[in-house]
């Protein structure tokens, strides 16, 4: 059933207060096919775990809110098994069910919000691991062919926080499953020095999957705010990629700034200590909205703020950054 007129407040974490012109859930294929054969005109948008995304004004088509569950080792080896997941599910909780069937590689993105779908579409990414490091194929369903295709890494375009379903096919599928290649016998990254540093305190020499992904949350818990208590996003911006010669600029005025290697003879700076250092952490404006006191990457909703208002700080810090240091900060984050 197609219902009209739907509040999304509560399904997006930043908590906009926005509405759907024409809204319906879909928990399988048949209901997938059931809504489109009712033709229409209506643009039509995917909405997941609504953890990536900024609502600026009411949405003027059709919302198909994705839930279709499902949790299935299809195929396993002595070394490996194939999870396929629904993409609907809850992506923290598909982590952690992974962890109880002793299946790693995705440790590492503990408690990322959002859904399994988006996990693709994003290639998200933490702590040293991608999601294009442990997955095998995906099935989606092309919206005007009406028909299933699968799609394997190569087909995915994946790159930093990217894919072709966020460039060239962006609108044209909706992911119904995910597969990933998870390991039985694990080698464990702890190559970011805060989970390291986190094991120590834990006390624990001889991490297991469980105990990287204990970390990782104890780490994330501490540095980002909770969606349920203050609305926001995660990361609001990509971490920008830039050129050998303007680190060395930026490195005459500040030695200190985070840098690490990225391909093709380039480095990647750390979004958050620009915004940081540009002065932005921690500001508020009328007490409703702002940057948040302990990570600068993130911009919070904290009272009835709305969706155009956050953008505008966003355009604000762009412009301040690129003035201070000549580099230009990407969003993360779809606006709509």
């Amino acid at each position: 059933m197609v219902d009209q007129n739907v509040s999304l407040k509560h399904m997006n974490t930043f908590g906009i207060d926005a509405t759907a012109k024409l809204f319906t859930v879909i928990r399988n294929q048949k209901d997938l096919e059931k809504v489109l054969e009712q033709e229409t005109e209506e643009p039509i948008f995917i909405l997941g775990g609504g953890s990536n995304i900024l609502f600026t004004e009411n949405y003027k088509g059709l919302i198909l809110k994705n839930e279709i569950k499902g949790f299935e080792v299809i195929d396993e080896t002595d070394d490996f098994a194939i999870v396929e997941s629904g993409a609907g599910e809850n992506w923290h909780q598909f982590v952690l069910k992974c962890i109880d069937n002793n299946l790693g590689g995705i440790e590492n993105l503990s408690l990322i919000p959002g859904n399994v779908g988006a996990s693709p579409m994003q290639n998200i990414g933490a702590y040293g691991v991608e999601i294009k490091d442990v997955f095998e194929y995906l099935d989606a369903y092309h919206l005007k062919k009406k028909e299933m295709h699968r799609f394997h890494a190569d087909e995915c375009r994946f790159g930093y926080r990217e894919s072709i379903f966020k460039n060239l096919l962006k609108g044209q599928y909706v992911i119904c499953k995910v597969a990933f290649r998870l390991t039985k016998k694990h080698t464990i990254n702890t190559s970011y020095g805060a989970i390291e540093k986190e094991l120590e305190t834990m006390q624990i020499t001889i991490p297991s999957i469980r105990d990287v992904s204990n970390a990782v949350i104890k780490i994330r818990q501490s540095k980002l705010p909770d969606p349920n208590e203050i609305g926001n996003a995660g990361s609001f911006f990509k971490n920008p990629i830039v050129s050998l010669s303007l680190l060395s600029e930026i490195q005459n005025k500040y030695a200190d700034i985070p840098n690490y290697p990225a391909p093709n003879n380039k480095v990647k700076l750390a979004a958050g200590w620009l915004i940081e250092k540009a002065g932005w952490k921690g500001r508020t404006f009328d007490n409703r909205y702002g940057v948040h006191k302990l990570q600068a990457l993130v911009l919070v909703n904290y009272k009835d703020s709305r969706g155009e208002e956050i953008l505008k700080l966003s355009a604000e810090i762009i412009d301040d950054v690129k003035q201070k240091f000549n580099v230009s900060l990407e969003r993360e984050v779809n606006i709509l």
